[in-house]
């Protein structure tokens, strides 16, 4: 007659479902922190084009940001992005 454990071992199948779900867990983290980089992104974007706008130029901007002239301009262009794609739904409405 054989005594078993009243703390049984998990399975190869529980061990793995449990790996799997620690795996999409993280995954799910990830995608969340991801959105949240594009939405602050997109926000430093706004703000970027609007002090372009203050400032009068790029170069200026660039100077009062202390941020490299291509980093505004990048940021400018995705704002610009940002506004044709709210157009083009807007139109669409």
């Amino acid at each position: 007659m054989s005594v078993q454990s009243s703390e049984k071992n998990p399975s190869r199948k529980q061990r793995l479902q449990e790996k799997q779900r620690r795996q999409l867990a993280v995954v799910d983290t990830v995608d969340k922190a991801e959105a949240k980089v594009r939405k602050a992104e997109f926000e430093l974007a706004g703000a970027v084009a609007e002090a372009v706008q203050v400032f009068g130029d790029d170069q200026a901007a660039s100077e009062g940001l202390d941020m490299s002239v291509e980093v505004i301009r990048r940021l400018v262009g995705m704002a610009q992005e940002e506004a044709a794609g709210s157009d083009d739904v807007a139109g669409a409405l």
